[in-house]
């Protein structure tokens, strides 16, 4: 089965969410999670240097360094560039943090925080965590583009996968599963043009925008192979799309 064939220790290696797996401490994983897989955009072994290279900067230690830096430590950070993501955005999210880990001890709660019906309401939770992420003196509109929002019609891909990462219980030691309070049932695919191609393929999608509602569409799907848990399939769409396209006709 496609999902066991990458749903395993040896996908850790040449994927992004090496990088978190580099720690232990809750707070250092969440931190570092979310700046990697805000970042997630590109070549993967370009991603896991530059997030490897920004692990130094804050040496080894992120929730350390956010909580504890002084002014001066942060003129490195000025300079640090992935893309079109640059050192004022770089700036921003450290702020951010700081400010957040004085008020929570996870940033779960960031999220949570804005359910308002019930603790299915993904959707819910990303467009309230973009108006709090930027409700802010200091925020950048140029920022916006790095934190997505569904209110946009965005897929939100990578606060998805951010949320695999944290949400995903089980014994194949991939993702983390540090938050209790989101189910994994509530989970959204990660929609990227690699899904998007395995999932047209399989008749998973048949909407002609890549959105939100095409999020909706596949995930439902999945949930009726494993409604307690269909984000699993991420793995194999991804793995067959990326590394078997060749065979996609």
């Amino acid at each position: 089965m496609k999902v066991e064939q990458f749903n395993c220790p040896t996908f850790i290696d040449k994927d992004p969410i090496s990088i978190p797996h580099k720690f232990s401490l809750k707070q250092d994983i969440e931190i570092i999670g979310f700046w990697v897989a805000m970042l997630s955009w590109g070549q993967r072994v370009t991603i896991i240097n530059k997030s490897n290279l920004l692990v130094d900067m804050m040496g080894g230690h992120p929730y350390d360094f956010i909580m504890n830096h002084k002014e001066s430590d942060l003129e490195p950070f000025e300079t640090f560039k992935h893309r079109t993501f640059n050192g004022d955005d770089t700036l921003y999210f450290i702020h951010f943090f700081r400010k957040l880990y004085s008020k929570y001890e996870s940033l779960e709660q960031a999220f949570t925080q804005f359910r308002k019906t019930d603790e299915n309401q993904i959707e819910e939770m990303f467009s309230g965590f973009n108006e709090f992420f930027f409700d802010d003196e200091f925020a950048l509109r140029r920022t916006q583009k790095h934190v997505a929002s569904p209110a946009r019609k965005s897929t939100c891909k990578r606060l998805n996968m951010f949320f695999r990462w944290m949400v995903r219980k089980d014994n194949n030691g991939v993702d983390f599963g540090l938050w209790d309070d989101i189910p994994m049932s509530a989970l959204k695919i990660p929609l990227d043009v690699h899904v998007e191609r395995v999932a047209r393929h399989y008749g998973l999608l048949t909407r002609k925008q890549r959105d939100w509602q095409a999020v909706i569409e596949i995930t439902e799907h999945l949930q009726r192979f494993d409604p307690q848990d269909p984000v699993k399939y991420d793995y194999a769409l991804f793995g067959e799309g990326i590394l078997e396209k060749d065979n996609l006709k």
